[in-house]
């Protein structure tokens, strides 16, 4: 059965505060925990409207706390904007708490723009991603190979690259690491650079298999019409994004995407093309076929549906549906 997951950025709504994402974002994280899927991540972003996942560790803790069984990590770290050792010593914190639930996914993205990345990085050079996601593993793995050490002892957090093109998928590869593609907002080299991650992949003593997780943009609900309905929210973000337009997540509108002009539908359409909004069977309908065709281990669910409650039943039903499929197969 391809497993299945969360990807949350605390996505602030329009009449709530950052207070209410975290609580909705720990509310889904319960429920989703009482339906098989198998972890929550939270994505490190800066300086952008909308989004309350800043402080990522802080709420990886308080969803951990929240939870009992399912995995809990970050989807991820941008490791540039960081030392190595304070991302080791967070994450082996979090993970002497809630031992053998942590997962640290890492980027090299910025996660903002230039201002912000100045803010969070003063003047210092680049560093080199490749080097300091060696640095991280060496501080969890306690092996005396830096000449300090970040956390008393060794802690066994699985550390996963995230990408959206050829570079994260070779890292990944040679270092013998999860890969995590961002299909669900970039999905144009998707295929590319799975088949380079598999078949370069070395094995390593984290991980023997290549083992693939792909981002994707998942709306559920009892017809088609109130899925799409429920999706709009989240196409507005995205598509105000990228247009230069940034801000809260605004609740849903009928025929959002029939109302936009043809330019502005164009870009929402290649932004989100890993999208899939409907019922149970024209959901389900899409996923055998993108299973089929890439034998993905792993799918993460980007969902930002405004009405918390429909969040979660959007989730439940796609737990449902993932398991009619494996019934089936």
């Amino acid at each position: 059965m391809t497993a299945l997951s969360v990807l949350d950025l605390v996505m602030i709504g329009e009449g709530k505060d950052l207070a209410t994402a975290i609580n909705e974002s720990r509310e889904l994280a319960v429920t989703v925990e009482q339906h098989g899927f198998r972890r929550y991540w939270i994505a490190e972003h800066h300086d952008m409207p909308g989004i309350g996942s800043a402080a990522t560790s802080l709420i990886i803790a308080q969803l951990a706390a929240a939870t009992n069984t399912i995995r809990v990590g970050s989807g991820g770290i941008m490791l540039p904007n960081h030392a190595p050792l304070v991302v080791a010593e967070q994450f082996g914190s979090l993970d002497a708490l809630y031992p053998g639930r942590i997962d640290l996914g890492v980027g090299r993205a910025p996660g903002s723009g230039g201002a912000t990345v100045r803010a969070l990085r003063g003047l210092t050079p680049e560093r080199d991603f490749n080097q300091d996601v060696v640095e991280v593993m060496d501080y969890l793995a306690d092996n005396h190979r830096r000449p300090v050490r970040a956390v008393p002892e060794p802690h066994d957090v699985p550390v996963w690259i995230l990408g959206s093109s050829l570079h994260g998928a070779d890292l990944a590869a040679k270092l013998g690491l999860p890969y995590a593609f961002a299909s669900h907002f970039a999905p144009r080299f998707l295929m590319q650079a799975i088949a380079h991650y598999r078949n370069n992949f070395k094995p390593s003593a984290q991980l023997a298999e290549p083992y693939v997780m792909a981002g994707v943009n998942l709306f559920l609900g009892d017809t088609n019409e109130e899925a799409e309905y429920l999706a709009s929210s989240h196409q507005r973000w995205m598509l105000d994004l990228h247009m230069g337009r940034p801000g809260l997540l605004q609740p849903p509108v009928e025929n959002y995407i029939a109302s936009l002009p043809s330019h502005e539908r164009q870009v929402l359409n290649q932004v989100m093309a890993f999208t899939a909004a409907g019922d149970k069977q024209k959901v389900g309908t899409w996923l055998r076929e993108v299973i089929a065709s890439t034998g993905f281990d792993e799918l993460i669910i980007d969902s930002r549906i405004y009405d918390p409650l429909a969040r979660q039943r959007s989730h439940i039903l796609a737990a449902e549906v993932m398991r009619d499929i494996a019934e089936a197969s």
